[in-house]
């Protein structure tokens, strides 16, 4: 059930189902980005780093957030748009096989000039199957704010 601005509160938390990074994932975001760093797509090169392996691209797994946070339903509807990511931080290697989920913490709340929207900012983490943070910061979104039902609905701003 999607939510409005005013059903979220400065300290609700939301988590998300888990999905494991696949080789395809990889390559598939190596080809869309254009990032065909050895890191990421070259096994023996990667082999000689201090990883000992390739690595998912750090904007693969943010995107992977996005994504599950989108399946939750929290925002279906009601997201009107993303308007910053602060601070984030990549503080982990996402390897081939690990089952990465998020969190989010409603750290902020405030309404806007317009009477038909309010901002959201958001502590986000993805953690690995391990339980270990691998990124975090925060989003700042855009989100309605429930239509008015005396009919001053605000349709038609923006």
């Amino acid at each position: 059930m999607a939510l409005y601005f005013e059903d979220f509160e400065v300290g609700q938390r939301f988590s998300t189902a888990g999905r494991t990074v696949t080789e395809a994932d990889i390559v598939n975001f190596a080809g869309v980005s254009g990032d065909y760093n050895p890191i990421h797509t070259d096994a023996e090169h990667a082999k000689e780093t201090p990883f000992g392996q390739r690595i998912a691209h750090g904007l693969l797994v943010l995107a992977m957030l996005t994504g599950l946070r989108q399946r939750t339903g929290v925002t279906d509807g009601t997201l009107i748009a993303w308007m910053e990511i602060r601070n984030y931080r990549f503080l982990k290697p996402v390897f081939i096989g690990d089952t990465v989920r998020g969190e989010t913490e409603i750290v902020e709340k405030r309404e806007t000039s317009k009477p038909d929207r309010g901002i959201l900012v958001q502590r986000v983490r993805v953690l690995n199957q391990r339980g270990e943070v691998v990124q975090e910061g925060e989003f700042v979104t855009m989100v309605r704010r429930r239509p008015d039902l005396g009919g001053a609905s605000g349709k038609g701003r923006t």
